[in-house]
């Protein structure tokens, strides 16, 4: 019926949308730089998934994004494809906001703890773009042997309830948080139990290491402090 449709037309424009720009690009020479997601895979790996790992999305958004991925791998383009996961910041709706007023609206809150990951500020990534971006080489040809897909992850690792513990100690918030499997808290649409990925491939082209994501959040929260 016409949800039917619109998973279709979901999946289409995840293809189409990025052929278009990835042909918009060749024609102009120009080097596109594409941001994808940890929703690639399955989550069932039982360690951090690197970037020739097998692809299996088990929603329709990671089966659009897998999509636009496999179109710009198959263009003639000089792309950059950075895949990200748990991305937040101090505007828009993410899981940081979230945390922050509901800690400071609850005395109690249940978090899930069997999913993993690294919390990644998008400041952090856009840093690290703008770093790979300055070390390309002008050259086309050397810039089409540095083309494909790269993880941009944070180090460490941890789990949405240790994020919400995180984010409650380094801002000094009182709230009590209980750990809970996903099968308690259900969503729309399937998360990866597994979030993980291996970034040493971008730091051994791009010389782009990332700190923990534990350091990453303390400098998110002092930045949202001093720019209140």
């Amino acid at each position: 019926g016409k949800c039917q449709r619109l998973i279709a037309l979901l999946r289409r424009n995840g293809r189409e949308a990025v052929a278009n720009l990835a042909a918009g690009c060749d024609h102009a020479g120009a080097l596109l730089v594409h941001v994808s997601t940890d929703y690639v895979f399955d989550g069932e790996k039982p360690t951090a998934y690197v970037e020739t790992d097998p692809t299996c999305p088990i929603s329709v958004y990671g089966e659009s994004k897998l999509a636009g991925d496999r179109a710009l791998l198959a263009s003639g383009c000089a792309v950059i494809i950075l895949r990200v996961s748990w991305v937040y910041g101090v505007r828009g709706k993410n899981f940081l906001l979230t945390m922050q007023r509901l800690m400071r609206e609850r005395d109690r809150l249940s978090v899930v703890d069997d999913q993993r990951g690294t919390p990644t500020w998008c400041r952090t990534i856009a840093q690290a773009t703008a770093t790979v971006l300055a070390r390309l080489p002008a050259d086309r040809q050397q810039r089409m042997a540095l083309r494909g897909v790269y993880h941009l992850a944070p180090a460490g690792e941890t789990s949405w309830f240790g994020f919400a513990q995180a984010i409650r100690d380094i801002a000094g918030l009182d709230c009590e948080l209980h750990p809970i499997p996903s099968s308690a808290y259900p969503t729309a649409a399937r998360r990866p139990a597994n979030s993980r990925m291996d970034a040493h491939k971008l730091a051994e082209r791009f010389g782009v290491a990332l700190p923990d994501w534990r350091r990453e959040l303390g400098y998110c929260l002092q930045d949202t402090k001093t720019t209140r």
